[in-house]
């Protein structure tokens, strides 16, 4: 019997597009494989056998305006750019062609420049969560709970060459795209290497990036006119009409094959499992905003086969898109003491204001739930129609809704606890229209985090609390 939970997600990195592969959580029998089963690399070329998911991300090339002349594409970095990435992905996962599960996943990366160099790279650090799968409940909208998180470092070139250290196994596509040091007309392809970087220490005790290598084919297929809400970082060629700004945005389409087959790792213990092979095909339409030198968004189709020394086959199927967006700065002492005024004003009790390090947080104490569960009383649901008009003043900022509990001995489990009472309050908030699902995120502390003592009764009112936080990371 095969027990697992197997995961793909493709998470964007900054100015890049990015794939990980995660098999969490599974046990699998001894039984080795005689032959390999992954025989022909040219199977994933994305040819109609394929089926709808691999079609061409190119519908139709004449909605791209090609009038325009040659462009020269460079990524443009700049000392203290921060930018925030959310990329969603819909894929099915086969397990020994078997489907094994359908997952919803959520990526949000957030980056900043920390250097330039004189030949026009840039040093980025950052930080990529990825949340596995939606939490889902009956007659709620299925936020996303807070996941793991991987910091990375790199320097990348101008033209879109990696430099990263083994240490760090995202962003996991590297060098895409990749530009030629030259002008490019519409319609002109050009071909350059890359590599998928994957982390499987947990299933395979790897302990640098298993890397694919790739050659990747671009080709510019030309222009489109897009729109944005005025505020957002835009580019210096928008225009601002009614509210909203267009932007032209330079259309790239990127396929590329992948294949390696791992020689067997030298000092291997004989009952170990590792990969064997691995193939993939990818084709993705990137949206490049030449003015500000960076992926404004971009969308994808993907099929991943791996196999192990095992015998089994894993393999994953669907679409993902990205955007790449500035924030608004919110934990700042101005912002502060006008959220502490507006809260003021509104008149809500229980409420303190500060600066966290994700960012500007709204603590709730002595929230009311229904008895040992996370059901809001009416009483706090006013409250929270109050703060979410404060909370609807950032449109550009993430949301993250942490739950704690007090301490009492022979209660409900403290951890699951707070967990279901943040997504009952994350939901509210998505009910109340301040975000949609994709922009909330959801976590617990249990009792582990008290801000009083557990032996009085006021103490207490205040550890039970319901953290809002405006993300500014």
């Amino acid at each position: 019997m095969l027990k697992m939970k197997v995961i793909l997600h493709r998470s964007s990195g900054l100015r890049s597009l990015g794939l990980a592969l995660v098999l969490a959580a599974f046990s699998i029998p001894l039984a080795f494989a005689q032959t390999s089963v992954i025989r022909d690399p040219g199977a994933l070329d994305g040819g109609p056998d394929q089926g709808a998911m691999l079609r061409s991300s190119v519908q139709d090339p004449g909605q791209y305006d090609r009038s325009g002349g040659p462009v020269k594409f460079e990524f443009k970095f700049k000392a203290g750019d921060k930018s925030r990435i959310l990329s969603h992905v819909n894929e099915d996962v086969y397990v020994n062609y078997r489907l094994n599960r359908h997952s919803v996943i959520l990526n949000r990366i957030s980056m900043e420049v920390t250097a330039e160099g004189e030949d026009g790279s840039g040093t980025v650090e950052g930080t990529f969560m990825t949340s596995e799968n939606a939490v889902t409940r009956r007659g709620g909208p299925a936020t996303f709970v807070w996941g793991e998180e991987y910091e990375s470092k790199f320097n990348r070139s101008k033209l879109g060459v990696y430099d990263i250290s083994d240490r760090y196994f995202m962003p996991t596509v590297r060098d895409v795209p990749v530009f030629p040091d030259r002008e490019i007309s519409p319609g002109e392809s050009w071909t350059a290497k890359g590599h998928e970087a994957h982390d499987l220490r947990r299933q395979f005790a790897l302990e640098t990036p298993y890397k694919v290598p790739f050659e990747a084919e671009y080709t510019y297929l030309g222009t489109v006119t897009a729109t944005s809400k005025a505020g957002a970082d835009t580019g210096t060629d928008g225009s601002v009409d009614g509210g909203e700004v267009t932007k032209t945005l330079h259309v790239i389409n990127v396929k590329y094959n992948m294949y390696m087959k791992t020689p067997t790792p030298s000092g291997v213990v004989a009952y170990l499992d590792y990969p064997t092979e691995m193939m993939g095909y990818s084709d993705e339409l990137i949206y490049w905003d030449n003015e500000t030198g960076a992926i404004d968004h971009y969308t994808e189709n993907f099929r991943i086969l791996m196999e192990s020394s095992y015998g089994n086959v894993y393999e994953f199927r669907g679409t993902a898109d990205a955007e790449v967006t500035a924030f608004e700065r919110v934990a700042t002492e101005e912002q502060i003491a006008d959220v502490e005024e507006q809260i003021k004003q509104l008149g809500i009790d229980d409420i303190t204001v500060k600066k966290t390090s994700k960012g500007l947080t709204i603590s709730i104490e002595n929230i009311q739930f229904g008895g040992e569960s996370a059901v809001l009383l009416n009483s706090e649901k006013i409250k929270l129609r109050k703060i979410a008009d404060i909370l609807k003043g950032y449109p550009d900022n993430d949301i993250l809704v942490s739950g704690h509990t007090a301490h009492y001995p022979g209660g409900a489990d403290p951890q699951q606890l707070s967990e279901e009472r943040a997504a009952s309050v994350a939901d509210y908030l998505v009910q109340l229209g301040v975000k949609d699902k994709f922009h909330v995120f959801t976590q617990g502390f249990g009792d582990k985090q008290p801000i009083d003592t557990n032996d009085t009764a006021e103490g207490r009112a205040k550890n039970r609390r319901v953290e809002i936080t405006i993300m500014d990371e």
